[in-house]
């Protein structure tokens, strides 16, 4: 693990990030916004895939610094609606979203070698898949930051329980990772949908409660957890494309996957 932010211009030290993390735990997740952007002025950007939370930080961010970068990733498998919101968010808010799509040399080499649709044959394919359009991209567009915002909340379960609002992201040579709306829940940010006025993904209503992916999202049936519409097909492992597991994490995850054989063919569900 990196002891530092050591990307540009403002490195933080470990034990001033949990410094911070306990001093801005009871702060309004504009509060934190302002801060950060004060701190690391471009050197923070807000990671969206414009699902709920991501939507309340937009326009919270809107209101705190207009100016600030806001950007997404393409992975070419995203539903229309999902589209359709970046174009309204533009709109909207007058703003560009800085849209990262996976490399198209490292995409055609794993659907040669693995098909279009490699993720329902094991989890350490869905993993490779989440990797090569997801987490990679994120990282290209991370370079030259030294902090980005995340929609990440305790309530969401699984590994985000333990989410602070601001720490050191292990995975990323020491960038800050900020997250907002860490003690929020489901219902606060509906609220503030509803009183603001902010669009969101029509795909909510429909049934869906966490939106990736077309093929790898459905609605969720009543009674299940609002992650189990992702990768539904999966059982025991974490409900993560991996840009937020740690390296450990990832390896204990695949271990685990590998041990219990919970890879499965779609085509048995």
């Amino acid at each position: 693990m990196t002891d530092s932010a050591a990307v540009g211009r403002h490195r933080i030290d470990a034990s001033e990030v949990e410094r911070l993390a306990r001093e801005f735990e009871d702060c309004s997740a504009e509060e934190v916004l302002r801060w950060a952007v004060e701190r690391f002025g471009d050197g923070v950007a807000l990671s969206t895939s414009f699902q709920a939370t991501g939507m309340v930080l937009l326009d919270m961010l809107n209101r705190v610094s207009p100016g600030t970068r806001i950007f997404t990733l393409d992975t070419g498998r995203l539903p229309k609606e999902t589209y359709d919101l970046i174009d309204t968010a533009q709109q909207r808010y007058g703003c560009s979203i800085d849209v990262q799509p996976p490399d198209p040399d490292e995409l055609k080499e794993i659907v040669g070698r693995h098909g279009m649709n490699m993720f329902y044959r094991s989890y350490s394919q869905r993993l490779l898949c989440c990797d090569t359009r997801k987490v990679k991209p994120l990282d290209r567009a991370l370079s030259g930051l030294d902090a980005w915002f995340t929609g990440l909340m305790r309530s969401q379960g699984g590994i985000r329980s333990e989410t602070a609002k601001i720490t050191i992201d292990e995975s990323r040579d020491g960038r800050v990772k900020i997250s907002p709306l860490a003690d929020w829940d489901t219902e606060r940010v509906w609220d503030y949908i509803r009183t603001n006025d902010v669009p969101y993904n029509a795909l909510y209503d429909q049934g869906y409660t966490s939106i990736g992916c077309d093929p790898c999202t459905r609605a969720i049936e009543p009674g299940e957890d609002t992650r189990a519409g992702r990768w539904w097909w999966e059982s025991g492992v974490p409900k993560e494309c991996g840009i937020h597991l740690s390296p450990a994490l990832k390896a204990q995850a695949l271990q685990q996957a590998s041990s219990a054989q919970t890879s499965t063919d779609i085509s048995n569900k």
